[in-house]
């Protein structure tokens, strides 16, 4: 038995509110369970030196958690003056994946950044941000492409991504925080609509697993991730 008595297979409640904030091009506050993470979208009329001159744009994105979105209250990264290893690896993933279905020639010479604050965490905080920052992204290429400034969808697929792990010996879906503190091996797996992987991130903890293990983790992953997909097509929409 899950401590939350979900199934083996079972997500926690997903749910997607767009038009969060009253600025950013595209935002929306994503929640996974008792997982909550504001994403927004932000679109700049520039692009990075080393693009300049290449006739594309540029998608990146940045984390944080805010000090009280966990148990006890964490100090802010910029009290201490430097981003921690930990932001910095999930900052990348969120760019990496979101390039990964977009068309940066057809998205023209400007930058969007990504901005994943997570609200509350319950685990999953990196796999709830990278699905609501598509939300997000897809929402501000619909402002650009409705004002004229491009002319061609850039989004090529939707993107999402969902945690899995060994739990008390069986693959469990969409972890929260007491099972991933316990878990004998979790993984993070960011999925393209219509079956392409982007990254798989699969960790022994407690113990190590075969190939079996990673591939049942895979096909847990594919139903969270066809959850996922159905609530951000409502969410656009």
């Amino acid at each position: 038995m899950r401590p939350s008595g979900r199934a083996p297979d079972e997500m926690r409640a997903i749910t997607i509110e767009t038009g969060f904030t009253k600025h950013a091009e595209g935002s929306c506050l994503i929640s996974f369970g008792d997982t909550r993470v504001l994403c927004t979208a932000s679109v700049e009329e520039r692009i990075p030196p080393f693009l300049r001159g290449k006739g594309q744009g540029w998608v990146t994105g940045e984390y944080s958690m805010l000090p009280r979105a966990t148990h006890t209250r964490g100090s802010r990264e910029a009290a201490k003056g430097k981003q921690s290893g930990r932001t910095q690896e999930i900052q990348r993933l969120i760019g990496r994946s979101l390039r990964s279905v977009c068309d940066l020639e057809k998205l023209g010479e400007r930058q969007i950044t990504l901005d994943c604050d997570v609200i509350q965490a319950d685990g999953g905080t990196r796999t709830a941000s990278i699905s609501g920052a598509w939300v997000a992204l897809r929402l501000a290429v619909n402002k650009l492409m409705e004002s004229g400034a491009i002319k061609d969808d850039p989004l090529t697929a939707k993107i999402a991504a969902i945690s899995c792990g060994i739990y008390n010996g069986t693959p469990v879906l969409d972890l929260d925080y007491d099972e991933d503190s316990k878990a004998d091996a979790d993984a993070n797996f960011v999925l393209i609509e219509g079956g392409q992987i982007a990254e798989a991130q699969a960790t022994a903890e407690g113990a190590t697993y075969d190939e079996e293990g990673l591939l049942r983790l895979l096909r847990l992953a594919q139903m969270g991730c066809a959850e996922i997909f159905k609530a951000q097509e409502a969410a656009v929409k």
